[in-house]
């Protein structure tokens, strides 16, 4: 079997997929985007398709270690992004070709289903507490939700102040066994961080996300003694390599690579067993389509330290276009109690509807991250 073409699909709302054909008529499919650099990433999946065209689609340890080790320049976003979305269309097509679902090929699942959280609210949620008990209504048995607002590197105590309030109602209106994780989302600089992971403590939560950026890994270690809560961090690290690091320095809790920016299954499943042997947990970060989605199951079935995925249905983001409008087998994704089922069928699972998929590239998407400026004028992070 040869692979004989690559195939980019840039869709609503604001994701790409990618085909892999081969000589035998099985394609795989995967998906690979930088939110907001779709363009970029789409430009990278069709450098690296120059040498990945004419090898056999079975080989994927090689093919991945060329495409990341045979440039000079490696890693980052971009590059391993495209990379992923070939590395889970290449799983695809050899769990299809041996009519078994990934999991299988990677050792066998040791769980039938993960728990899953839904987001809540946008960056500014109004009605927060009626989102939250909503979702719990739905049966999710946990939430997440944005921290805070833009905030400076030194910033008045009011905004700390707010973000607390948000949260203290939000523990009000769902109760006290609900997972609650907040996502500082890199907009909380050092200063800050810890006053606010400090203030947040008595509320319980599940997990605070990105308390700072990882660029900043050096201040965990501040922020982890001002508080009791799990950190969890990764969505912007994209190797093995860049989390050496933060394992080493023990102050992580919960890693979060994602299955399309970090190198796609084979390079998670690495980074999965890396944090297993540091006793940290696993949650895939995963606010993207359902062949990311899939993917990410893959690597939560064989995982003993995953204990909850991060998944897109119904959030924010997806206007326009959800995760199951591009696939014909709306079922795989069974959704019960606050789990989601680990897909059975061959390779991913999903039965991607590619003439839809079709349709909705004809559209595409130019989505962009807002851009956010304090009070005095200058950039704040989004």
């Amino acid at each position: 079997m040869k692979i004989t073409k690559l195939t980019t699909f840039i869709v609503p709302p604001r994701w790409m997929f990618v085909k892999v054909e081969t000589d035998e008529g099985l394609s795989g499919w995967g998906e690979a985007v930088v939110e907001g650099r779709a363009l970029t990433v789409e430009a990278a999946v069709h450098e690296l398709a120059d040498y990945i065209v004419g090898k056999d689609p079975m080989l994927i340890e090689d093919h991945w270690n060329v495409l990341y080790r045979g440039g000079f320049y490696r890693g980052g976003a971009v590059h391993m992004s495209a990379l992923a979305g070939i590395d889970q269309a290449l799983w695809d097509i050899k769990g299809r070709a041996l009519g078994q679902p990934i999991h299988a090929l990677l050792g066998g699942q040791c769980r039938d289903k993960i728990k899953v959280y839904s987001w809540i609210g946008g960056d500014r949620p109004a009605d927060i507490a009626r989102n939250a008990r909503e979702a719990v209504a739905r049966g999710f048995k946990a939430i997440k939700l944005n921290g805070s607002e833009e905030m400076q590197i030194v910033d008045t105590h009011d905004k700390i102040d707010r973000a607390v309030a948000t949260i203290a109602t939000v523990r009000e209106a769902i109760g006290p066994h609900i997972g609650i994780g907040v996502d500082f989302h890199g907009r909380v600089h050092r200063p800050m961080a810890k006053v606010l992971a400090k203030e947040l403590d008595p509320y319980k939560l599940l997990f605070i996300e990105e308390p700072v950026l990882s660029e900043h890994k050096e201040a965990l270690k501040e922020i982890a003694n001002h508080c009791s809560t799990p950190i969890a961090l990764g969505e912007r690290l994209y190797s093995r390599w860049d989390f050496k690091g933060v394992l080493a320095d023990g102050y992580v809790d919960i890693l979060q690579p994602d299955l399309s920016h970090a190198g796609g299954i084979s390079e998670c499943r690495k980074i999965a067993t890396m944090a297993e042997a540091y006793d940290v947990a696993l949650a895939p970060h995963c606010p993207l389509g359902p062949i990311a989605l899939a993917a990410c199951l893959q690597v939560d079935a064989v995982s003993y330290n995953a204990f909850i995925q991060e998944q897109s249905l119904g959030i924010h983001y997806n206007q326009g276009n959800d995760i199951l409008d591009y696939i014909s087998n709306k079922e795989v994704f069974h959704y019960e109690d606050g789990f989601v089922s680990i897909p059975q069928g061959p390779g991913l699972g999903v039965d991607v509807n590619e003439d839809y998929v079709i349709e909705r590239a004809r559209e595409g998407h130019r989505w962009r991250n807002p851009v956010w400026r304090h009070e005095d004028g200058s950039l704040a992070e989004w």
